[in-house]
């Protein structure tokens, strides 16, 4: 207990100075407006940014990305209360109660309970990954080359089955991904491989012109060919903070979708955005009178809104521990390490303390921040969305080519970005989801790398993978996971858990 006293110490010494304040203020302000606005999500955001971030010190870089990841799970809320739409996939299952609660008249107590809510679920979820982030770490020490390996085949496996829509299309996506992270030099004999002749290609696909490219620019391009109508509630907000009743409604919904939450965030795949469905279905399922439900029932909103907050900040651990994204903004967290010479996994703990615990620090204290910004500030959320999407995405565009640019000094990155982008929005017509490609493209590299280190310890003995109890252990779990999600009984409920 006084050595986790400690560490929080430090992480508050480092997260308090001027400079991180004012980064993660930033972080969360930004965070607050693209999950407002529809169709700017975190990803194409922390996309656009990473290049931005190179002149910044590495902990100041990281606290202001996680601020805009976690911020916009409560921007997302308001524009899901406000307008009936959802500014973050997260937010989704909100529009069902919070918009109904907006309609009669409820909107402030709704957005109130939800930043209430989020405001708790952080804050546990920010002790839960100081609490077991040091042991975890020193647990992860003892991987070897092998155990590493079998631990992103995993990770992968979780992936395939977490992903909304066909098992076979999130194969599809991640196999893309890892045959996208081999473009480049061979890791052992330097040869230049999957480059199609081009010298530009020598160095590899870099990760922002990639993630720009599927979620920056293909995320404008579905805005352009699809525009959702905005209609804004026009009932008034309201009073915004909750009475006794409400708040007697909402604590038990609260906790269990903090815990919920919390679990599923730190799963590889689609785990943060499953939480909210899962606390919204739970609720439900125990409620005295489940019809009460979609007809704007504050528990509602409540649980989804508390579980959606904490997976978004559980989702941290495998990353800071283990050095394992588990879902794409994690991935593009890792490309922002990797970029400031910081190796994501174990030994971030050892060799960068500071960062390590300024970073939870620092999940605190934007928490508290979004709490002040977020309730004083609706009336100014409710203009930016009235925002025509035609006057936005010009900016959004041009933003997105100078930051490209701006990583290798390079035209050639701009042209491949846009190539990315023809090709995000091509899948998403198709119905393919382009996040585990983003997250194969992270894991394949790592895989490769894990892979080689094993087999020259072994002497090319591939054995190594089952003789190990570790390795072996995790690869017959991702196996019965593959196989038991592969059932036909399985697979329809998995269909209709994420069609409804």
């Amino acid at each position: 207990m006084s050595e986790l006293l400690s560490h929080l110490q430090l992480g508050f010494g480092v997260a308090l100075t001027l400079q991180n304040i004012g980064f993660c203020f930033i972080g969360c302000l930004v965070g607050t407006l693209v999950g407002v606005l529809p169709g700017v999500g975190p990803i194409a955001t922390i996309a656009i940014l990473l290049p931005i971030t190179f002149g910044l010190e590495p902990v100041s870089a990281l606290i202001m990305l996680a601020g805009i990841y976690y911020g916009a799970q409560y921007g997302g809320s308001t524009t899901a209360i406000l307008v009936n739409i959802p500014g973050e996939a997260t937010a989704v299952v909100t529009t069902l109660d919070g918009h109904q609660m907006a309609k009669q008249g409820r909107a402030g107590i709704a957005l109130g309970i939800a930043a209430i809510g989020s405001f708790i679920a952080g804050t546990f979820a920010t002790l839960l990954i100081a609490a077991i982030g040091a042991p975890l770490s020193r647990l992860a020490l003892l991987f070897g080359a092998a155990d590493y390996f079998s631990l992103m085949v995993l990770g992968i496996v979780f992936a395939v089955v977490l992903a909304s829509g066909s098992i076979l299309k999130a194969i599809a996506m991640i196999t893309v991904g890892i045959l996208l992270s081999t473009v480049g030099l061979d890791l052992e004999t330097g040869e230049p491989r999957m480059t199609l002749g081009l010298d530009r290609l020598t160095d590899g696909i870099d990760f922002a012109v990639l993630a720009m490219g599927l979620f920056g620019f293909a995320e404008i391009l579905r805005n352009l060919d699809d525009p959702e109508p905005r209609e804004t509630v026009r009932e008034r907000i309201g009073r915004l903070l909750p009475n006794r009743a409400d708040f007697k409604a909402s604590s038990l919904p609260i906790a269990r979708g903090t815990v919920i939450g919390a679990i599923l965030g730190i799963l590889p795949g689609n785990g943060a955005v499953l939480g909210p469905f899962a606390s919204y279905t739970v609720e439900k399922r125990i409620a005295a009178d489940p019809s009460r439900f979609g007809k704007g029932a504050i528990e509602g909103v409540a649980g989804p809104e508390a579980a959606n907050n904490a997976g978004a900040q559980t989702a941290f651990i495998p990353l800071l521990t283990l050095g394992i994204p588990p879902n794409a903004v994690m991935a593009l967290m890792v490309g922002a390490m990797t970029i400031h010479g910081v190796v994501p996994g174990p030994q971030v703990m050892t060799r960068n303390p500071d960062l390590f615990w300024g970073m939870i620090a620092s999940m605190w204290i934007g928490n508290l921040m979004l709490l002040v910004i977020n309730l004083p500030l609706i009336g100014l959320w409710v203009r930016f969305l009235k925002v025509p999407y035609r006057l936005m995405f010009p900016a959004i565009l041009a933003f997105c080519c100078i930051g490209i640019y701006s990583v290798n000094n390079q035209p050639f990155d701009v042209a491949l970005a846009a190539f990315f982008g023809l090709v995000g929005y091509a899948l998403i017509k198709l119905r393919f989801e382009p996040a585990p490609l983003l997250l194969g493209f992270v894991l394949g590299e790592l895989m490769e790398e894990y892979l080689r280190r094993a087999m020259l310890l072994s002497r090319g003995d591939p054995m190594v993978f089952v003789e190990r109890p570790l390795s072996a252990t995790l690869l017959v779990l991702a196996a019965l996971i593959l196989l038991v999600a592969l059932l036909p009984s399985l697979r329809r409920k998995r269909d209709e858990a994420f069609q409804e």
